[in-house]
């Protein structure tokens, strides 16, 4: 990897559909802030997916779209690796050592999104349970310094930090101690529907959610459909008015422009004024987000995440060989 002086990011999004604009301004669009000023590592991570059951017939479509939706967010080759989890084979290798060596049950025991899942997912496989642990592995594989993740990952990352410096207590410096980051300003874009309830892609409404790939009419119909509060006051207030705050967090991180300054210029307006004009910018956002995303072939795709397995290759077998090494191997 270049830029050697940096530090390292990693983050990975699972291809399994149907990815929003809470997804968007909550992970990808920090994500290209990051990648002007770190080594950044972004993973298709596949091999999380199958924790779940995946269509073989449409999964290998999943996997290289997501990669599309990276790049048309503006994810460079040139300044960040891209890469599919499943083309290096020391991920799963890393969570094994880690799985016999440090992890306990204890931990994954604790984990509170194994327990949402696993309420709603008939025949729950053991990957689902330990799927924690393999997110360790992918982190640490690259000797990870920052992992920028939403609220709901922070335990996971916790675990990757307690299994890395349980590993290097027991049997002797081979990981870097990742920490996390939490975009302050868009890490949790509640529902259309309920802005109780985060934006979810698995939200039984559709109306919920606006997909990347929702076509621009339907989303502008999204959001002028969009709950509001009670009154008829525009105003950053999560507490007593979390519809419009929400709303406010889409069109300042959209229009970057601050929530502040928006509530200024709808001081005199009602709901109707400021959702169409919100719509108009979230149905823009769409038309050239899906441009871009629509300008990449799949042979070019393929040929971005080889290359990025290529180049992550010699660090990933690195570190692994330094872990087994230190086990005795």
């Amino acid at each position: 990897m270049n830029k050697l002086n940096k530090q390292t990011v990693f983050s990975g999004v699972q291809p399994t559909g149907n990815f929003h604009l809470g997804n968007y301004l909550g992970a990808l669009s920090q994500w290209l802030e990051m990648q002007h000023n770190y080594n950044c590592i972004f993973c298709v991570v596949d091999y999380h997916a199958i924790t779940v059951e995946q269509n073989p017939k449409t999964f290998h479509k999943q996997i290289l779209d997501i990669a599309k939706i990276y790049l048309a967010s503006g994810i460079d080759p040139k300044k960040s690796l891209i890469f599919r989890q499943s083309d290096i084979s020391e991920h799963t290798e890393l969570a094994w050592l880690l799985n016999c060596s440090v992890a306990r049950m204890a931990d994954l025991k604790k984990m509170t999104q194994f327990k949402d899942k696993s309420e709603t997912t008939e025949n729950v496989s053991i990957g689902l349970f330990d799927y924690p642990v393999l997110m360790a592995a992918d982190i640490l594989l690259y000797q990870t310094n920052i992992v920028p993740v939403g609220h709901d990952q922070l335990q996971h990352i916790e675990l990757a930090r307690d299994l890395a410096k349980r590993f290097n207590s027991h049997f002797g410096e081979a990981f870097t101690i990742p920490t996390s980051l939490i975009r302050k300003e868009g890490a949790r874009i509640m529902g259309l529907d309920d802005p109780t309830k985060k934006m979810s892609k698995s939200a039984p409404n559709p109306a919920n959610f606006i997909a990347l790939l929702d076509a621009p009419e339907v989303a502008k119909k999204k959001i002028m459909r969009a709950v509001t509060d009670s009154g008829s006051e525009i105003k950053y207030d999560q507490k007593n008015k979390p519809a419009i705050a929400n709303l406010l967090t889409i069109y300042s991180l959209l229009a970057n422009k601050s929530t502040e300054d928006i509530a200024k210029k709808y001081a005199n307006k009602g709901y109707g004024d400021f959702k169409k004009d919100l719509a108009e910018v979230v149905g823009d956002f769409l038309t050239k987000f899906q441009k871009n995303y629509h300008s990449f072939s799949d042979r070019e795709v393929e040929k971005i995440l080889a290359n990025g397995a290529k180049k992550l290759q010699p660090l990933a077998k690195a570190t692994l060989e330094q872990a087994k090494d230190k086990l005795g191997f």
